[in-house]
């Protein structure tokens, strides 16, 4: 007798889409060609426009993070909302084998964000990685005044 395993995948698995960046919104928001705006998941940078301290600085982190033209993968995580309530996808941008949602806390950022609690499938990286940062102070943890819980958005003021 010959049993077979199966490869069929499973509803709690989640492909990577590959996409080009075409812009980027903010520290922790960009577009890909096609049209879709992307959230990345998990984390919070500070805000453009709200006179946040390191808005700008996490901007740039992600510029340099997902540059425009290239290319990057998006995944979604099966435990948590696949868009946001403005339509944007939550997703898990990979490029070049870096995390880079994981990679912008690292470099002082952004900040985890587990809304209602929820925590996806990086979120110890992600707590691995604020720490780092915010020992190094390391962008807005030595720039700036910085008000964070891991359930809610991070907020900053100048020093």
């Amino acid at each position: 007798m010959l049993i077979l395993g199966g490869c069929a995948s499973t509803s709690d698995e989640v492909t990577p889409e590959r996409s080009i960046v075409a812009r980027i919104g903010d520290g922790d928001t960009l577009d890909v060609r096609g049209g879709a705006r992307v959230r990345l998941v998990q984390i919070d940078a500070p805000e453009l426009g709200e006179g946040e301290c390191y808005a700008q600085g996490a901007k740039r982190e992600l510029e340099r993070l997902a540059p425009r033209g290239s290319r990057v993968e998006l995944t979604g995580d099966p435990e948590l909302d696949d868009v946001d309530r403005y339509g944007r996808l939550l997703r898990y941008v990979e490029r070049e084998g870096a995390n880079v949602n994981v990679e912008l806390v690292r470099r002082g950022a952004a900040a985890p964000y587990f809304r209602r609690g929820e925590r996806g499938r990086y979120a110890d990286d992600l707590l691995d990685a604020v720490d780092e940062a915010r020992v190094g102070h390391r962008g807005m943890w030595g720039s700036c005044r910085v008000e964070w819980a891991e359930d809610g958005p991070v907020s900053t003021r100048p020093r």
